[in-house]
């Protein structure tokens, strides 16, 4: 009997050391509380079950977690989003100004999950998001973004027990 590929990878994160495990969640979202509380549940029996526990850990981040894990996002070592799309120098720079105007706003970095966009897509998707969502007040604003850093979140974790063939 064969083991599914993304079960060793599951494997390996279970029985991982549980500092290791917590640098690499901390990838998938910058909060010490959400990364600890996935460690410390360990082991999960399936994938399904670790982003289920993934996603209701961050259904449960308090106020400050969430501002941590924003912060963090900020000093992801990437260019804005959506600026290493497809598009033109116009387009690019009223990308430019509205993540200016949503971090002047809202004093945070955007972020949005971008699953299942194509690149062709995604500078006009970004622009549009930003955009629309610089109307949020500031508690609204604090809710769609926990949803969207919660999505990236659970797709940065799917990638981290996927092994590579």
């Amino acid at each position: 009997m064969r083991t599914e590929p993304s079960l060793l990878g599951l494997h390996r994160f279970n029985e991982a050391d549980s500092g290791a495990v917590e640098e690499a969640l901390l990838a998938c979202c910058g909060s010490h509380r959400w990364a600890l509380r996935l460690t410390a549940h360990r082991p999960y029996p399936d994938i399904e079950s670790l982003l289920a526990a993934a996603s209701e850990a961050s259904y449960d981040l308090r106020p400050a977690d969430l501002a941590e894990a924003l912060a963090d996002e900020s000093w992801m070592p990437q260019p804005l989003l959506g600026m290493r799309a497809p598009g033109s120098q116009a387009a690019r720079t009223a990308l430019r100004a509205a993540h200016a105007a949503y971090e002047a706003r809202f004093g945070y970095v955007f972020v949005v999950c971008l699953d299942g966009v194509v690149p062709e897509e995604m500078l006009d998707a970004v622009l549009t998001s930003i955009r629309t969502r610089l109307a949020n007040d500031p508690d609204e604003e604090r809710l769609v973004s926990a949803e969207e850093l919660r999505r990236i979140a659970l797709s940065r974790l799917e990638h981290l027990v996927a092994v590579k063939s």
